[in-house]
């Protein structure tokens, strides 16, 4: 199944490999203290992303959008 930066980072880390890839492009994301609260509201990755403070790139999630999209 492709995934996108549009689905919920909640679908994307319960699935094995998409959080791979998360790990892959953004290391720790899925420890990040905040991250329970983006699943529970269902916030696409692109949302979290832009939550972010910089500290997830339009290079980084370009990165991680394309290897989800070979899943």
């Amino acid at each position: 199944m492709a995934f996108t930066t549009d689905d919920s980072i909640g679908d994307l880390l319960d699935d094995p490999a998409a959080k791979a890839v998360l790990l892959k492009h953004m290391p720790g994301i899925a420890e990040h203290p905040q991250i329970g609260m983006a699943k529970a509201m269902g916030l696409s990755l692109k949302a979290v992303a832009g939550f972010s403070a910089g500290k997830i790139t339009d290079e980084m999630l370009d990165a991680a959008g394309k290897d989800l999209a070979l899943l």
